[in-house]
C-alpha cells in the first residue's frame, strides 16, 4: 500500500484536479457510508475537523451525542477510475471519534484495529486473503435491479457462454487501477455468478479492500446495464454466494502456520488457531452471516459448510486446509457470506484464534470423509456440532458468549443484537407465498 503525507495528498488533489472527496465509512452492518466535500475543504479534511450527525446512522449514537468526528487514514487515498477525468473524485477511507478525541466504539473498523493490536502483542501479524462471489443480474426496464439473467454458464466457462466476461474483465482492471492486485477472476458455478480473488494483505487493509471491492463491482456492473448483487442467497435451487477467508499469522515476515515436517503440513499454532475457530464459530455465525437470507445458504446440497469440521483434503468442510505449502500454508475458512461486515468478521476470526493459541485448544480429528454424506448418527459419532440453522439461533449463540461480545466491545454488541432481532421478528411474522400454497386450502 502507498504512504502517503498531508503534502501528498494536497499536491495529488491540485495536480490531477481532483474536485470531490469522498469521506467513507462503514456501518456495524457492513454499508458503505460517505460524507462528500468539494476540494476547498481539504485542509479541514487532513486536520480532522469533518464531522456528521452519528445519530442518523441506525446503531451509532444517541440524539444527545450525535456529533462525530472523520479521522481520514491517508494510505486509502484512490482516485476513482469511473469518474470524469476533470474534475475529478477521490475517496479516503476514515476513522470515527468522538468530540472528546477518544475513537468511537461503535465504528467497526476501530474493533477490528484493537485485535490487530492484541495480536500485535503476541507478536503476531495477520494476513488475510478473501475470495469474494457475487451475481450479475439483469435490469427491468426502468433500471430496478431483478434476479433474471440470460447466462447460464457454470464453474470456469468463458465467453461466448459466460456472459458475464466483459464486466467482469473491467471489473478487474478498474481494481488494478486503484492498486489492487487481482489474483483471479472467474465464473462460479451457479448461472449468473462470479468471483473475483485478490491477493492477501494485513488485515485492516483487506477489509477495507473488500468495501472497496464490492462498491467498484456494483458501479462497473450498472455501466454494464447488469446489477451486481452480494445477497447470499438471491435465488433458490442454485448455489449461494460466499466469502471464503483465507488467513495466516506471520512472525517477523515468516509464516507461523507452516509445519514442514507435520502430516497436513502445519504448525503448532495453527491447529490452536483452529481450535480457537471453532470453539467459538457457533457464537461467531451471527457477524459472519449477519441476515435471515444468509441461513438459506447454510443448507445440504449447495457447498456451503453445515457442520463445523476441519479438513486437509475435502471441500465439504467448515475449515479447509489449502495445499498450498510453505509461505503459501494458510486456513480457509468457508461459512462467511458477502453480506457481512469484513471488519467485524475478520475481528471475530482473528480474536478467535489467539484465544486458541493462548489457550492451547486443540481441534478435533480431522474429517477426511465427505462431510454431506455423512447421516446425524455418524456426525454424532465423530462429535461434529452443526452451525446455527437461522438468523434466531445464531444470535441465541452470540448472546450467550461473553467472549465474542467481548471481541465487539459493549456498544456494537447490545446495538447489533437488538437491531438483528428486530429483523428476525419482522422475519417470522411475515406470511409468505409458501405458506399459502401449502395450507391456505388444505387445512
Amino acid at each position: 500500500m502507498v504512504r502517503y503525507t498531508k503534502q501528498d495528498i494536497l499536491r495529488i488533489v491540485e495536480e490531477e484536479d481532483v474536485e470531490f472527496i469522498r469521506l467513507q465509512f462503514t456501518d456495524m452492518f457492513g454499508a458503505l457510508k460517505n460524507v462528500a466535500v468539494t476540494a476547498s475543504q481539504i485542509d479541514r479534511v487532513l486536520n480532522n475537523e469533518c464531522m456528521f450527525d452519528g445519530s442518523s446512522i441506525e446503531g451509532f449514537v444517541r440524539i444527545e451525542e450525535s456529533d462525530l468526528y472523520l479521522h481520514p487514514d491517508l494510505d486509502t487515498f484512490v482516485i476513482f477510475p469511473w469518474r470524469p477525468q476533470q474534475g475529478k473524485v477521490a475517496r479516503i477511507i476514515c476513522d470515527l471519534y468522538m468530540p472528546d478525541g477518544r475513537q468511537f466504539e461503535g465504528d467497526s473498523r476501530y474493533v477490528l484495529r484493537r485485535a490487530v493490536v492484541h495480536a500485535q502483542e503476541m507478536g503476531y501479524e495477520f494476513l488475510v486473503g478473501p475470495e469474494c462471489e457475487f451475481f450479475l443480474f439483469d435490469q427491468d426496464e426502468s433500471g430496478r435491479p431483478t434476479t433474471q439473467s440470460t447466462d447460464n454458464a457454470g464453474y470456469f466457462d468463458l465467453g461466448p457462454v459466460d456472459l458475464g466476461e466483459n464486466a467482469r474483465r473491467d471489473m478487474v482492471l478498474t481494481l488494478e487501477d486503484m492498486g489492487y492486485e487481482v489474483e483471479a477472476s472467474h465464473h462460479e458455478v451457479a448461472p449468473a455468478q462470479h468471483e473475483i480473488d485478490f491477493h492477501y494483505d494485513k488485515a485492516i487493509h483487506t477489509a477495507d479492500h473488500i468495501m472497496t471491492f464490492k462498491l467498484t463491482v456494483k458501479t462497473i456492473a450498472k455501466r454494464h446495464g447488469l446489477f451486481a448483487s452480494f445477497m447470499p442467497k438471491p435465488k433458490q435451487g442454485i448455489n449461494g454466494s460466499g466469502m471464503h477467508v483465507n488467513m495466516s499469522l506471520t512472525r517477523d515476515g515468516k509464516n507461523i502456520f507452516v509445519g514442514e515436517q507435520e502430516e497436513n503440513g502445519l504448525s503448532q499454532e495453527a491447529y490452536w488457531f483452529i481450535g480457537g475457530i471453532m470453539k467459538h464459530m457457533r457464537a461467531m455465525t451471527a457477524i459472519t452471516n449477519p441476515l435471515v437470507n444468509s441461513y438459506k445458504r447454510l443448507v445440504p446440497g449447495y457447498e456451503a459448510p453445515i457442520d463445523i469440521a476441519w479438513s486437509a483434503t475435502n471441500r465439504s468442510s467448515l475449515i479447509r486446509i489449502p495445499s498450498a505449502k510453505g509461505e503459501g500454508t494458510r486456513i480457509e475458512l468457508r461459512c462467511p457470506d458477502p453480506a457481512s461486515n469484513p471488519y467485524l468478521v475478520l475481528a471475530v476470526c482473528l480474536e478467535a484464534g489467539l484465544d486458541g493459541i493462548r489457550n492451547q485448544i486443540m481441534p478435533p480429528k480431522a474429517v477426511t470423509e465427505n462431510i454431506f454424506e455423512l447421516c446425524k448418527e455418524e456426525k454424532n459419532e465423530l462429535g461434529i456440532e452443526k452451525l446455527p440453522t437461522d438468523l434466531g439461533e445464531a444470535l441465541a449463540e452470540l448472546e450467550a458468549s461473553e467472549f465474542v461480545k467481548n471481541v465487539l466491545g459493549n456498544h456494537i454488541a447490545e446495538k447489533y443484537i437488538k437491531a438483528k432481532h428486530a429483523e428476525w421478528d419482522e422475519y417470522r411474522t411475515q406470511v409468505s407465498n409458501w405458506e399459502l400454497e401449502q395450507y391456505l386450502c388444505k387445512i
